[in-house]
């Protein structure tokens, strides 16, 4: 499915800071082959569209199905928990007899397979309202409107392994457990009767000698023919002196005396061990005939392990949406990236944990440079990281947090971001900046994704401004988005650049931010400013003020009111 697409689209940094890594990190995959294939999962790439398209169908057929089916998904849930790899046991089959236990681990699998099947051919009546949208744990519904296409894709189906499931459970009682039956081999049927009738007659003479020996010394065996006696024991000596006796084991304070093997049972028990031998050479021998059985069946096992693991994984994805009330986004072949009321499933996270509600943003954008600009504090970040997190997202076949979204593949996505200090190197944070940056641009090509956060905020201003201008310039004309965070506000200066600027504080009631913050500690200042921060993006026109939530946020904060009106005649 996936191991056709060997290109890379982003680097590690990258999935990490866009929080792919978070996402695959908090999938629940169940089974080891569900695991292989998130470790092999791959991008679709352009010219890859329907492909895509064709994933993201089956990622909603499976959130139908989930909905519609509960308890059948708890039960296949349950399958996929008992399940183990033994794909390497089918690949050993070719080259080697299996034991018994390996046997056991690919009947155990075939059993775990006709379980799977049966229950991907069963189904739940439920109905509710069809939605591209997700719904959120315990939201509710409404309309009767069922589900259309609630059923498990044919993708997911498995080949039928009955045969090899009836020859390894001849008598077809569907029991997860492994034995050498009879039904294997009439001679193995005869060896075992005669070897029991021995045993049969083994016992009997034994417990006629017991009976001997209990009424000659009044000692009665245990019902194994043996005795546990301690040394002080007034017995002790007469038990030690029985004929048929004879000690195994002894120490300090006991001895264990078990009785003789006479003539008779002596001449039984090696006709035991011939039969015995003979019984281990046809056990083997069946052993090898199952083996090149199950070795015959080996592709379709793997294929099957294969089929199981992708339905794992498309179900954790399925999961994963629900969960996260995420959408199937639209996938254009127009180069852009555009979604409705986004959300930073990591902050969100976040976010929820403490309480508290996340801020969704919207965002457009195209070929050029969008520049997202304003104070500190106003999430221009997390929207970047997010505007990374929405494409990558779609181009893994995931469903994507927000009410909507229209995705164009891109070949290429990085995201230059954060302290790249390289301590082991020597190279200051710029240093290290602009060798990041070298590899971005060397590396870019047509349908690129660039995100770069605050470059050159680690030298003087001056050239900093100048190095970002430049930049601009040089990306605004490429065939790639780039998404540009900066405190440069002359930098949206430049032609055909878009400017977004966070609302921040633009619509805060003052007054009641003012009295709520006046009586607060340090920590609560900051959290009550992020409270009335709002970091939703709108389009700056041309010759707009300059916000100063910089400015008001240090003011809130304890800074001079000196400092601050000074610092407010610097902006023209």
């Amino acid at each position: 499915m996936y191991m056709g697409r060997n290109r890379r689209l982003a680097n590690v940094k990258t999935r990490h800071e866009t929080g792919l890594d978070y996402i695959t990190q908090n999938l629940i995959i169940e089974t080891p082959f569900g695991k292989k294939v998130l470790k092999d999962l791959k991008p679709f790439f352009p010219g890859e569209e329907d492909e895509l398209r064709e994933e993201l169908s089956r990622v909603e057929e499976l959130v139908n199905y989930i909905k519609a089916n509960k308890r059948t998904i708890e039960l296949l849930s349950e399958v996929f928990m008992e399940v183990k790899d033994a794909g390497r046991t089918a690949e050993r089959a070719e080259k080697s007899v299996l034991t018994v236990l390996e046997i056991y681990e690919i009947k155990s699998l075939l059993l775990l397979m006709e379980k799977y099947m049966k229950l991907l051919q069963s189904g739940e009546s439920t109905t509710f309202e069809h939605s591209n949208h997700c719904c959120l744990p315990g939201e509710e519904r409404h309309g009767d409107e069922t589900v259309g296409g609630s059923v498990i894709p044919e993708r997911y189906h498995l080949r039928d392994m009955t045969k090899l499931l009836d020859l390894l459970d001849p008598r077809k009682d569907r029991i997860n457990t492994f034995y050498i039956y009879d039904e294997f081999s009439p001679r193995l049927g005869e060896i075992r009767k005669a070897k029991r009738e021995i045993e049969i007659s083994i016992r009997k003479e034994q417990k006629v000698k017991r009976e001997e020996i209990h009424k000659e010394y009044g000692i009665m065996l245990a019902p194994k023919f043996d005795i546990v006696i301690s040394k002080s024991h007034p017995d002790y000596k007469k038990v030690s002196e029985i004929p048929a006796l004879e000690m195994t084991d002894q120490d300090y304070m006991s001895a264990t005396f078990v009785l003789k093997p006479n003539d008779r049972v002596f001449e039984l028990q090696k006709e035991i061990d011939r039969l015995s031998e003979a019984m281990e050479e046809e056990e083997e021998r069946i052993c090898g005939v199952l083996s090149k059985e199950i070795a015959a069946e080996k592709e379709d096992i793997l294929f099957n392990c294969e089929r199981m693991g992708e339905l794992d994984f498309a179900l954790s994805k399925a999961k994963y949406a629900i969960l996260h009330d995420c959408v199937k986004p639209e996938i254009v072949d127009e180069h852009v990236i555009e979604f409705e009321d986004g959300r930073n499933l990591q902050v969100e996270d976040i976010l929820n944990s403490k309480g508290k509600k996340y801020c969704p943003i919207s965002i457009e954008l195209k070929d050029g440079v969008t520049c997202i600009t304003g104070a500190n504090m106003g999430g221009k970040t997390i929207s970047l990281k997010l505007a990374g997190q929405v494409p990558i997202m779609a181009q893994y076949g995931f469903f994507v947090p927000a009410i909507r979204a229209r995705i164009g593949l891109s070949n290429y996505m990085q995201m230059l971001i954060g302290d790249s200090q390289s301590v082991e190197r020597g190279l200051s944070s710029f240093g290290s900046e602009m060798e990041e940056l070298k590899e971005i641009l060397d590396n870019s090509v047509e349908r690129s994704v660039i995100l770069i956060d605050e470059i050159a905020s680690g030298t003087n201003p001056v050239e900093g401004l100048a190095l970002s201008r430049a930049l601009v310039d040089y990306l605004v004309d490429k065939p790639y988005i780039t998404l540009f965070t900066t405190h440069f506000e002359t930098v949206t200066e430049s032609d055909n650049v878009v400017n977004l600027q966070v609302v921040g504080l633009a619509n805060c009631d003052f007054t009641l931010l003012n009295r709520e913050i006046q009586y607060a500690n340090r920590r609560e200042r900051i959290n009550i400013i992020s409270k009335y921060m709002d970091y939703r993006l709108r389009k700056v026109e041309e010759n707009k003020q300059v916000p100063k939530d910089a400015l008001n946020i240090a003011k809130m904060l304890g800074i001079s009111s000196e400092i601050i009106d000074r610092a407010k005649n610097y902006i023209k």
